[in-house]
């Protein structure tokens, strides 16, 4: 394989292979435009979004295998220790009033070898944990290396109607749930219809479902959708600034939560719990998902390209410190064991 700078552009997004890329930008407003784009927009730096001349349907992959970092290899932002100490700080915003719910997350890191290949990690992902917005999108112009395994959408949009579907509520079987998953789920919902009431047309907001139960491998999420139907002149530059990042990795409310995971989370979010998919310019439609259960390479890491990934999960007052551990343990566990594999 190619080392990373040398690696073509293209992007497996909405089960369809993008090639022959052509223009890419950081502007929101080129996907009012025309043309078909790739979307990766991270937590916490800028947007990139490619625009790919060349769009059919995906194809199994053909490449070389994806061969990763050996498991004893992962490091974690936070250990054990620090992240349960993270959990109990919450607990004290809550009981100040500051915060409702905060989302607490760690970042594992790894060596990647020069020439990984985020292509082949996706098509791993696709075989040993498949996800309904899974992604991968390669722009090394711009240091994009993604291979997204993600269960959750942020947003789909068709003309004026869009949706979100957050998860809130993760457990190993249906009838693990507590009543913190159902209430952690119910006051998210609420954040996200806030959110999507800032640009929908008044009383056109409003929850299809509520508290679904999805099952993915190796675990089971609670999940609801809120719906709306944009107000005149709103496009995708309007509703990302209403509703980034997804309500479901911040908290509520959603701009004090963001400072409390400031104060508590050591390194950068980067790609993990932003959004990465697609939009159709011509067609007025496209989906992005919420980047969790997602990997990505550093090609600029401290000690060379790095393997990145992160887990976390949603901290009530409910919430135990070892059991909020436990369940990034589980989030993490079936995506690390492919790409470990």
């Amino acid at each position: 394989m190619a080392r990373l700078a040398d690696q073509p552009p293209l992007a497996v997004v909405g089960e369809r292979l993008c090639t022959d890329l052509t223009d890419v930008t950081d502007d929101p407003a080129c996907l009012e435009g025309e043309g078909f784009w790739a979307v990766v927009v991270p937590y916490d730096a800028p947007p990139t979004f490619a625009r790919f001349a060349t769009v059919r349907p995906a194809r199994p992959w053909r490449g070389p295998r994806w061969v990763g970092p050996e498991r004893g290899a992962w490091s974690s932002s936070l250990d054990r220790a620090a992240f349960e100490a993270g959990v109990r700080a919450i607990r004290a915003a809550i009981e100040a009033g500051d915060v409702y719910q905060v989302n607490l997350t760690r970042q594992l890191a790894a060596p990647a070898p020069p020439d990984a290949d985020v292509a082949a990690l996706g098509a791993a992902l696709a075989v040993g944990n498949p996800a309904p917005y899974a992604a991968v999108v390669r722009v090394p112009a711009a240091g994009i290396h993604v291979a997204s395994a993600s269960p959750e959408r942020y947003l789909r949009r068709e003309g004026r109607l869009v949706w979100s579907s957050p998860i809130k509520g993760t457990a190993a079987t249906p009838d693990a749930f507590l009543a913190k998953d159902r209430a952690e789920n119910v006051m998210i919902v609420d954040l996200v219809r806030n959110d999507l009431g800032r640009v929908c047309d008044y009383g056109s907001v409003c929850v299809p479902a509520l508290l679904a139960v999805e099952h993915h491998p190796g675990l089971v999420h609670l999940v609801s959708t809120v719906a709306g139907e944009l107000a005149d002149g709103v496009g995708w530059p309007g509703l990302l600034d209403a509703t980034f990042p997804p309500g479901s990795i911040t908290g509520a409310p959603k701009l004090a939560a963001m400072e409390v995971i400031r104060q508590l989370e050591p390194v950068p979010r980067g790609v993990y719990c932003g959004g990465v998919g697609w939009v159709d310019a011509d067609r007025g439609i496209g989906e992005l998902n919420v980047a969790i259960r997602t990997f990505w390479i550093d090609p600029d890491g401290e000690r060379g390209p790095t393997l990145r990934f992160g887990t976390g999960g949603g901290i009530t007052h409910d919430s135990d410190p070892a059991g909020e551990w436990a369940e990034t343990e589980l989030k993490a566990r079936t995506l690390l064991a492919v790409a470990s594999g």
